[in-house]
């Protein structure tokens, strides 16, 4: 659910609570009894809620004012709220618009940024020593060269792997977690279809995929759009139809 959705949803909220409440009167905290600690905890749960907001919508230079955030927050517990409930409905899902809006501009931004960047580490990584480009773009490096059998687009491999991004950061990793992974070469992204057909069983290769071989404008989290990655693969096994 998207965070102007989620903070709608609080108003919404509050506006139901106020209705069967009456005005509070500022006084000291007493936290001596559960209900006063359940009562302080869920606004103190709805606060650090809106803190969050406000930042998330700093982040994408749309600024709040927090004075009459809590102004808002307070009028609505007291009953007393300035705009009608169809005012609120027409500013919450403006600045829902508004919010999508610049979120897009700003991804649209980075993967813009993203190809400048992989093109300039392509171009410096093709340049090292050892390192072969294939007629598809693909990068790879030798890293051990094993003289076992070679796959095939269709086979199911075994393998063990390392993936970063040109900046170093880990996304994945089968040494972490242990075990080899194993798939059918060609329900991957291509860069591992073409690589690892190149690889014979023993072999380490080092790959520099560029993006449009792997997620090319796909959002995948960690992984940026128009993102090269690099892998380090082991190739430890073709696996037989018997093995599957």
């Amino acid at each position: 659910m998207r965070l102007v959705t989620k903070l709608s949803l609080v108003a919404v909220t509050i506006m139901t609570l106020a209705a069967c409440q009456k005005e509070a009167e500022q006084k000291t905290v007493q936290l001596d009894t559960e209900q006063a600690k359940q009562s302080y905890s869920l606004g103190v749960s709805a606060g650090r809620y809106l803190g969050v907001a406000q930042e998330e919508y700093a982040k994408i230079d749309i600024t709040l004012d927090q004075e009459l955030v809590l102004r808002g927050v307070q009028d609505a517990i007291a009953g007393k709220v300035e705009l009608t409930d169809e005012q609120l409905k027409s500013v919450m899902e403006g600045l829902d618009q508004q919010y999508q809006q610049k979120q897009i501009a700003l991804v649209e931004a980075e993967a813009a940024k993203n190809i400048e960047a992989g093109k300039a580490y392509l171009a410096e990584n093709a340049a090292k020593e050892g390192v072969m480009v294939t007629e598809s773009g693909l990068q790879y490096e030798v890293l051990e060269q094993g003289d076992g059998e070679k796959p095939t687009a269709t086979d199911m491999v075994k393998v063990h792997y390392l993936g970063t991004l040109t900046d170093g950061t880990k996304f994945d990793s089968s040494y972490d977690r242990g075990q080899p992974a194993q798939f059918p070469l060609n329900q991957v992204i291509s860069g591992w279809t073409e690589g690892v057909q190149l690889m014979s069983v023993g072999s380490k290769y080092k790959f520099t995929i560029p993006s449009e071989l792997a997620y090319g404008a796909q959002d995948k989290g960690i992984i940026k759009p128009n993102s090269v990655l690099v892998f380090e693969v082991e190739l430890l096994e073709v696996v037989k139809p018997s093995e599957k």
